[in-house]
């Protein structure tokens, strides 16, 4: 990936790839700047529902049949972000790829079959990309925040105050991972008290809920705001 300062006028397309423990997404993005602010502007979301996390939490390891749906899947990624001219991309693999045993084989096939290097980043960086959206540029600057990012196989929990970052951490629970039962009680409660120690000084605290399961809620609610 190359990284650059936003010192330009003209317009870049840039392309992101997520491959999660429930989908996986392809991002095409414009990005310019405009009164010395960079904006990104959505093209296309593309997402396939391979759910990586059905083989992996319960067998440790991404089948033949997943990994041939995943390597399809990257090939026809590639062709777009070619088609789409991408000036650069980056591709990520989260939790299931984290816990695959044939995880950095399968992230070989990609490379030679798909033509796209894919990073498999740990629950921290998997935070901290979370949270360079810049979401805290946004918040009232004297309040607490807690934000919560839900997905197939991890959740990122990232504390703010005054605007500021003032810890994060990744946890193996996910949707999939309820699914098939693989979250004990003991890891919940491990959760619970990390969240209680953490946001204890911190009252009152606002949670900011992301990721495709707080979104499929939110529409589900029907809710404009």
């Amino acid at each position: 990936m190359v990284y650059y300062s936003a010192n330009y006028s003209e317009e870049m397309r840039f392309a992101a790839i997520d491959v999660g423990s429930n989908a996986v997404r392809l991002l095409l993005c414009h990005v310019h700047e405009q009164n010395g602010e960079t904006l990104f502007k959505k093209s296309e979301l593309i997402r396939m529902p391979i759910r990586l996390g059905e083989d992996v939490f319960t067998l440790k390891y991404i089948s033949g049949e997943k990994a041939h749906k995943l390597i399809q899947t990257m090939k026809a990624f590639k062709m777009l972000i070619d088609v789409f001219e991408a000036y650069d991309y980056r591709a990520c693999a989260t939790s299931a790829m984290r816990e695959a045993t044939n995880g950095k084989d399968v992230v070989k096939r990609i490379q030679e079959e798909a033509g796209l290097n894919l990073e498999i980043i740990e629950g921290g960086l998997e935070a901290q990309i979370i949270y360079s959206n810049h979401i805290a540029e946004h918040l009232d600057q004297n309040s607490s925040y807690l934000y919560v990012d839900v997905g197939g196989g991890s959740t990122e929990i990232t504390l703010f105050h005054k605007g500021k970052q003032v810890v994060s951490r990744s946890f193996d629970i996910g949707t999939i991972r309820l699914l098939h039962e693989q979250v004990s009680k003991e890891y919940w409660e491990e959760f619970k008290e990390w969240i209680r120690v953490q946001t204890k000084s911190y009252s009152p605290i606002t949670a900011i809920g992301s990721g495709g399961n707080i979104n499929k809620i939110f529409k589900m609610m029907k809710r404009k705001e």
